[in-house]
């Protein structure tokens, strides 16, 4: 009858009263023991929440996330803790919780051997963890992935794009370590040498060497008349930029 209820509400786009039904209906299910019907519906649940309350919605799906580890259903949870990161990221903007549970995500995608699940959620924690200022941390992830996908014919020219990540997180921090870095990933992996992504580090390190600023914009402009630079790559190069003596710190 909750989940009558529920549904109805649905269709009258009362979502709080919806997710308040299915909680109930859940709890019922619990107490009669029939765990998978009272995961399901702490889904239902935390899906009609995320439209009025995402807190609440991310308590529905935790209760959830609970049953399924109790019951040994590790993919299935870990599919909810990419929706709770997703909550964290567009609703609630709060990066570090959506870290935490990409991160959760991740380990449980590992032991259950789904690899390729786990570096998607593995590429959204180091993607964040940059932007946050985590360089070593994003570092690794993207060496980790990066090395990963090398030797994997369908992947491999992803792994380009990895190996330039960990270059520019490098760089942010430390010159040298970037010329070590870009050394060291030429020679994991041959086919980066010939990539553009590696030609533009070569320039703007060279450019960062001789504190030519405009040098730097110039090559990144080049770049990316070819291959479109995203919001992430930006941010980046602007913070390497200012790293560079007078400089007003933007790529114009």
């Amino acid at each position: 009858m909750y989940a009558r209820a529920a549904n109805m509400f649905k269709m009258a786009k009362n979502w709080s009263a919806a997710g308040n039904a299915f909680c109930q209906a859940a709890r019922l299910h619990m107490q009669l023991q029939n765990k998978h019907d009272s995961a399901t519906s702490y889904i239902d649940a935390g899906n009609a929440f995320k439209k009025a309350d995402p807190q609440e919605a991310i308590k529905c799906l935790n209760a959830a996330i609970d049953i399924y580890t109790d019951m040994g259903r590790f993919t299935i949870a870990a599919k909810h803790h990419i929706t709770i990161a997703e909550v964290y990221e567009s609703e609630l903007v709060d990066i570090e919780k959506a870290i935490a549970h990409y991160e959760q995500a991740a380990d449980y995608y590992k032991g259950e051997e789904s690899n390729s699940s786990a570096n998607k959620c593995l590429l959204k924690v180091a993607s964040y963890s940059a932007q946050l200022e985590q360089y070593p941390k994003a570092i690794e992830i993207y060496e980790q992935v990066g090395t990963s996908t090398m030797d994997n014919p369908l992947l491999k020219y992803s792994a380009k794009e990895y190996f330039f990540k960990a270059s520019l997180c490098h760089f942010i921090v430390d010159e040298l370590n970037a010329k070590l870095a870009v050394g060291k990933y030429e020679e994991m992996f041959p086919a980066f040498s010939d990539s553009r992504e590696c030609k533009l580090l070569k320039k703007l390190l060279e450019a960062h060497e001789e504190q030519n600023a405009e040098a730097f914009t110039e090559a990144v402009k080049e770049f990316d008349t070819i291959s479109r630079l995203d919001q992430w790559h930006t941010t980046m190069l602007l913070r390497i930029k200012k790293t560079i003596q007078g400089d007003e710190g933007d790529l114009k």
